[in-house]
C-alpha cells in the first residue's frame, strides 16, 4: 500500500504527562511514538512530522525523544517567548523546525508586537523555521496578518477552520489565502472532521488554484484528539484522496512537505 509521502500533522503524549492549567483537553490514553509509525507503516506514509499538542505546553521532552530515536520524524515546538537562541538551536539539531500557536478554544492571543515576540519570530526566521497555527477563523486571520509582516514563514492549519456557513469567506480560509498570495504560506489539507458541513473538496480547489500543490500540505492529525474512537487513519487517507482527485498532485503535495520539513 502507498499512502501519502509525509503526514505533516500527528500528536503524540502519554496519558500522565503533565498539561497546563487550562487545558482543553486531558489525556485519557496514551498514544506513543510506536503507535505513530505502526499507523505511518499501516498506510504506506513514509515519513511523520508531530504537531505540539496545546494541552502539554512547553513541554516539548516527549517530542525530543521521538526525533532522536526515529529519523523518519521532525515536529513542532510549543516555547514561551523568552526561550533563548541555544535552546532553539539545541531543538533544530534535534529536528524541530517550526513554533506551534494552537489556540482553538482558549483564551488570549499572543501580543506579536512586543520584544519578546518580535525577537523570537526574528529567530525563527534565521531558523529557516515556520510558525503553525491554529485557531479560531478570526485569530487565524489577525495572527496571518502579524506573522507575515514579522517576514517568517507560516503554515495553517485544517483549512483555515473554516465555518459551513461562510465557506471560502470565513476568515481563516480568507487569511489561508493571503499566506499562501504572500509566497511565505502553506495550508494543510486535514482536519475536514473539525469543521463539519464545509464543502472540503471545494476549498481544496481553491487553495490549488491559489498556488498548486507547491503550497499545500497533509495531515492526518492522528489520533484524532477528542474524536480517538469515532475517526481512523484510513478515514483521513480517504479524505485527502477526495478533497485532491489527482494523484499526480497528491504526489507533489509530499514532496512539497518533504521540502518544508526537510526530509528531502
Amino acid at each position: 500500500m502507498i499512502g501519502p509521502l509525509v503526514d505533516t500533522h500527528a500528536h503524540i503524549y502519554l496519558k500522565d504527562h503533565p498539561v497546563v492549567a487550562t487545558a482543553t483537553h486531558r489525556p485519557e490514553r496514551s498514544f506513543t511514538d510506536a503507535d505513530f509509525l505502526r499507523a505511518l507503516d499501516d498506510h504506506g506514509v513514509l515519513f511523520g512530522v508531530i504537531a505540539a499538542a496545546s494541552f502539554m505546553g512547553s513541554f516539548n521532552d516527549y517530542s525530543l525523544e521521538a526525533l532522536k530515536a526515529h529519523r523518519r520524524l521532525r515536529a513542532t515546538a510549543i516555547v514561551e517567548p523568552d526561550v533563548t537562541l541555544p535552546e532553539l538551536k539545541a531543538m533544530d539539531d534535534a529536528g524541530i523546525v517550526g513554533i506551534r500557536f494552537s489556540l482553538r478554544n482558549y483564551a488570549g492571543t499572543p501580543d506579536l508586537s512586543t520584544p519578546e515576540y518580535q525577537r523570537l519570530l526574528r529567530r525563527v526566521r534565521d531558523l529557516g523555521w515556520h510558525v503553525h497555527i491554529y485557531a479560531e477563523g478570526e485569530r487565524i486571520a489577525a495572527l496571518t496578518t502579524s506573522l507575515l509582516a514579522a517576514g517568517v514563514n507560516l503554515v495553517i492549519d485544517h483549512y483555515g477552520n473554516p465555518s459551513p456557513q461562510q465557506g471560502e469567506n470565513s476568515p481563516g480560509f480568507q487569511a489561508a489565502l493571503q499566506a499562501l498570495g504572500s509566497g511565505h504560506g502553506w495550508v494543510k489539507v486535514s482536519g475536514p472532521y473539525r469543521s463539519p458541513g464545509c464543502d472540503h473538496r471545494a476549498l481544496a480547489a481553491r487553495l490549488l488554484a491559489e498556488a498548486g500543490p507547491q503550497r499545500l500540505l497533509f495531515g492526518s492529525d492522528w489520533p484524532f484528539v477528542g474524536h480517538e474512537d469515532t475517526v481512523t487513519y484510513r478515514d483521513t487517507v480517504n479524505w485527502f484522496e477526495h478533497a485532491i482527485p489527482d494523484a499526480e498532485t497528491r504526489q507533489e503535495i509530499g514532496r512539497t512537505a518533504a521540502r518544508l520539513y526537510r526530509f528531502a
